[in-house]
């Protein structure tokens, strides 16, 4: 399997994620900058989670059956959009309890087939349809942590 070099406009690997992605913003995907797709490609799928949680990994975003792009678009669905942790067909931006710091990884994967998978289908079942279909995969890994909010001292 090759690597996918993923990188945003919005944000610098292992930098902050701006609030304007988060819940305390507008709540909307980053763009993401894809580079090195095999030419094999024949659809793209994104899974965005947060393995910080205090309850296990959390999904934010699942979407898949992505036309072949080097560039998805910010504030988009290009793809089908899964069932997130929240029970959500969307993407759900950083929102960690209290004030903790959280690493978010945005995975990309190119993929040898388009899925055959129903919207409400979850994190489990788009990776169990994605094995032995992943050309290449790559991450970008983004931080935040909520603003503490002024509390009289």
């Amino acid at each position: 399997m090759s690597t996918l070099t993923i990188t945003s406009p919005g944000f610098k690997a292992e930098g902050p994620i701006p609030s304007k992605y988060t819940c305390e913003g507008e709540n909307i995907n980053p763009a993401l900058k894809i580079s090195g797709l095999p030419e094999r490609t024949k659809s793209l799928a994104v899974i965005m989670d947060d393995p910080d949680a205090p309850k296990g990994v959390f999904d934010h975003w699942l979407m898949w059956n992505i036309e072949v792009t080097d560039f998805i678009e910010e504030n988009s669905k290009q793809g089908i959009q899964g069932m997130n942790s929240y029970n959500q067909h969307r993407y759900s931006g950083p929102c960690p309890t209290g004030s903790s710091r959280h690493c978010y990884h945005f995975r990309v994967y190119a993929l040898d087939i388009s899925l055959d998978i129903l919207e409400d289908s979850d994190k489990r079942t788009l990776v169990h349809a994605m094995e032995n279909h992943i050309l290449a995969a790559g991450s970008l890994v983004g931080v935040y942590q909520k603003v503490a909010e002024n509390k009289p001292a």
